[in-house]
């Protein structure tokens, strides 16, 4: 509510002046006031609503971040390599029961968390180059603060040795132990490593993750530690390692080819750099050909007739989309090629389910 005084001059007014030695003196006489009240309408408080609007915004713009911080197609990669590994030592169907999928967890989840630290540890190693090879990823693009970015992957690294430590699995606890060291030489910028600078020590560092590491890690784990079976080496198992050595090799140089100009200028003596983008794209075609020709070459010795089918048809199938698209590629166009890449690992992934067919 709001006061105004009005005043009211009524027309019954009387004024008379009177003269005295002093002058004129006015006086005023039957002069009324009125009080009046005048009402206005009220304002409710409304709460704002901005802020919560920007905190859902803060929360979506960090998590997709976060998605690209985790390079998430690797992580896929690493889980179905994992699958993989773990379903070769199946023996029969009823050891597909709850305790397979709690040994497959046990693998899986202290690897997700390192698989985040080793692709953290890169990126936060590679800051300035990734501002010309990669500016669209969060810690070149500045989505990511660098601290954020350590933070991450120092909190996944530790969860990731504490989980395996946690579980037992020495098979498991020597794979976490083998994976960090050498993904951290391959990336950190200390003496005597940063091993990414020469591509023997790069391709190393894949070849012995993807092929030697990983799979017989992961077997071993779910043979030893969860089935408590003895140590032996089956044929799928063998015919995985020969796969991955030519398809994590192809992997190892296929990557550097479109990241060139910021490998030239930061020192970094990729193959690709030496050799040229076409001739080191046409030897990474025919190692991926090469290892789908293994592998169609080991599903046909199967015993099993819808083996033979199976893994034959599939991957000569993959063979062919990986052939009929090479000849596609632009590699001029870093669009082109890191889509070709992605195609790469899209025909692993489905390769990985095939693998463990092979009997």
């Amino acid at each position: 509510m709001e006061y105004n005084l009005l005043r009211f001059q009524q027309p019954t007014l009387n004024h008379h002046y009177k003269s005295t030695e002093r002058g004129h003196v006015y006086q005023e006489s039957n002069i009324k006031y009125v009080v009046k009240a005048v009402s206005k309408p009220s304002f409710d408080y409304e709460p704002p609503t901005s802020n919560s609007k920007n905190m859902l915004e803060s929360i979506k713009n960090f998590l997709a971040a976060f998605y690209w911080f985790c390079y998430p197609y690797t992580m896929v990669g690493r889980t179905l390599s994992t699958i993989s590994a773990c379903l070769i030592a199946v023996e029969k169907s009823s050891d597909i029961s709850p305790l397979f999928f709690i040994g497959l967890l046990q693998a899986l989840v202290p690897y997700t968390f390192l698989d985040v630290y080793i692709n953290g540890v890169n990126q936060l190693s590679d800051l300035e180059i990734d501002k010309i090879n990669k500016p669209h990823l969060p810690l070149a693009s500045g989505q990511l603060s660098f601290t954020t970015g350590f933070i991450i992957a120092a909190l996944s690294l530790i969860l990731s040795f504490w989980l395996s430590w946690i579980i037992g699995s020495w098979p498991l606890i020597w794979s976490i132990v083998s994976c960090f060291t050498l993904w951290t030489a391959y990336s950190i910028n200390v003496p005597f490593l940063r091993w990414k600078r020469h591509p023997l020590l790069a391709a190393m560092c894949i070849f012995l993750s993807f092929t030697i590491i990983s799979p017989v890690t992961f077997f071993l784990h779910m043979q030893t530690f969860v089935f408590k079976r003895p140590v032996v080496f089956p044929r799928s198992l063998v015919f995985l390692i020969v796969f991955m050595s030519f398809y994590s090799v192809g992997i190892a140089l296929f990557k550097d080819i479109p990241d060139i100009e910021g490998d030239k200028k930061f020192g970094i003596h990729s193959f690709s750099a030496r050799f040229g983008q076409k001739q080191v794209f046409w030897i990474c075609v025919w190692g991926f050909e090469t290892a789908f020709g293994v592998a169609l070459l080991a599903g046909a010795t199967s015993s099993c007739l819808w083996i033979k089918i199976a893994t034959g048809l599939g991957h000569a199938a993959l063979a062919s989309i990986l052939w009929y698209q090479a000849k596609y590629v632009d590699l001029t166009s870093k669009a082109s090629v890191r889509s070709f890449y992605m195609l790469i690992w899209k025909l692993l992934f489905t390769s990985y389910f095939l693998i463990p067919l092979i009997r």
